[in-house]
């Protein structure tokens, strides 16, 4: 019998027919979250699994399914999934950890014009059949000149900033490892201090993952350091942001604008996450602009994604360490 493997949201046809070959696919054919119970019942007998990120692992998930060799999650941020607890139970964890990237670089670009540039109210102001031609309205703040940022210098921190730097912008960074001189040098960037980069910077950017230092990073102390009429974007995770203290800032005016592709009740590894977006943030629709998690949602980047994934199941079964492995178990995994 071949290995069962699930896949627990839709993925490209090519995606199931590449694991066919060797594997029994159970697919969500759907654009829709399956409910965790179906989830789990889809896999007691599995040996792999595709997640995607509305998707948990955690231990009792892993001791349900005591046939389990490779969770293979199709995305880079593992927040909601316990690593740990697939190491104990002798499961390989695997990532795909660059075909994110550039796509998510080119999102968080396309956010901050959008929010500086008031695109979303240029746009209800067409739709409104009210326009009759051009008219003094809706200044916005362009980039070029501006100071950007990027709290985060990781592989989407030095996209955002190659980026950035083509449109001229000056770019702060701050991380706990700094970039190579000759880098900083060519790309024209300047490592400061947290409390530094808040305080110079027109636009901020947190690029950082979901852990406990991170949580609520941006909160309304930090806030407080921006510049009056500076703009905030979040393309990380929800909860490195206090989205209530957002949009009392917007509401101040203390902030200009808000842009964000990720939400707070996101965050599935929070027990105490909320359960929607704060009406006050949806309300203020001449500040904001949303977006519905896109980072990678490129088709050929989304294909690309998941067969990597897809070839990390097949590496684990065949008695390999994935190549997106995270965490180190034996070389041949559970056993069934």
């Amino acid at each position: 019998m071949k290995p069962r493997v699930v896949i627990t949201h839709w993925v490209h046809p090519e995606v199931i027919e590449y694991l066919s070959e060797q594997c029994d696919v159970i697919s969500n054919p759907t654009r829709e979250t399956l409910p965790p119970g179906e989830i789990l019942q889809r896999t007691k007998d599995a040996r792999a699994i595709m997640v995607f990120m509305p998707d948990s692992i955690d231990e009792a998930f892993l001791q349900a399914c005591p046939h389990l060799k490779v969770v293979s999650a199709a995305l880079k941020g593992y927040d909601n999934f316990d690593v740990q607890a697939c190491t104990r139970h002798e499961v390989w964890f695997a990532i795909v950890k660059e075909s994110l990237t550039v796509p998510t670089a080119e999102l968080a670009i396309g956010l901050l014009i959008a929010v500086t540039r008031n695109l979303l109210a240029g746009d209800r102001i067409i739709r409104s059949g009210k326009f009759m031609g051009w008219r003094p309205q809706l200044y916005g703040m362009g980039l070029s000149g501006r100071t950007l940022g990027l709290i985060g210098m990781g592989a989407v921190g030095q996209a955002v900033a190659r980026r950035a730097v083509g449109l001229e912008m000056k770019v702060l960074y701050e991380d706990t490892v700094p970039l190579p001189g000759e880098k900083e040098e060519a790309w024209k960037l300047t490592r400061s201090p947290l409390e530094e980069l808040l305080e110079k910077s027109d636009f901020v950017m947190p690029l950082l993952p979901l852990k406990p230092d991170t949580f609520h990073l941006i909160d309304s102390r930090a806030i407080a350091r921006m510049k009056r009429g500076s703009f905030l974007i979040n393309i990380s995770r929800g909860s490195i942001v206090d989205e209530v203290a957002v949009a009392g800032a917007l509401a101040s005016g203390h902030l200009a604008g808000y842009a964000a592709d990720v939400f707070e009740m996101e965050d599935w590894a929070r027990v105490d996450r909320p359960r929607s977006i704060p009406q006050a943030l949806l309300d203020n629709t001449d500040h904001t602009f949303f977006t519905p998690h896109l980072g990678s949602a490129v088709d050929e980047i989304r294909l690309a994604i998941a067969l990597e994934a897809a070839r990390h199941i097949l590496q684990a079964l065949n008695g390999e360490k994935p190549d997106g492995a995270i965490n180190l178990i034996s070389p041949r995994g559970r056993q069934p």
